[in-house]
């Protein structure tokens, strides 16, 4: 139990943290695991690496010897990590104009401008939708 439950931390902490209403934080889809799948994570995933895509190809492999309710979560769970992911290479996008023009910065570096993004004002309602979607606020 204890070594999936490390995995699930790993795996929080390794991968860029999804948010508000839209999506689910990183943090919390790891809980959400180790709540409903820590025990089928222990007994059938024994010596897969941490990392999310691993954790997902084990966890659907042995779908047959999952509860119902670890089924559903790791379904939901690493949907909303996708979504997360998704809504940060969105940010780019949305807010390209602000990062260039406000912050003085480069859509290729979008990282190194969320900062400035998140304090100051003139940032339009797309670019602070993906803000917060992305989890950076």
């Amino acid at each position: 139990m204890i070594r999936g439950l490390t995995a699930l931390v790993v795996l929080a902490l390794t991968v860029p943290p999804l948010a508000a209403a839209e999506t689910m934080s990183f943090g919390d889809a790891a809980a959400l695991l180790g709540k409903s799948c820590g025990a089928e994570i222990v007994a059938n995933c024994r010596g897969v690496n941490p990392d999310s895509m691993r954790l997902k190809e084990c966890l659907s492999r042995n779908r047959d010897v999952l509860s119902p309710q670890c089924e559903s979560d790791y379904r939901i769970a690493f949907d909303a990590i996708q979504k997360r992911i998704a809504a940060r290479v969105a940010v780019a996008n949305a807010c390209a104009r602000e990062i260039v023009k406000l912050c003085g910065g480069s859509t290729k570096e979008t990282s190194k401008s969320i900062p400035c993004l998140t304090m100051i004002s003139g940032v339009s309602n797309g670019c602070n939708k993906a803000i917060d979607n992305a989890g950076y606020r």
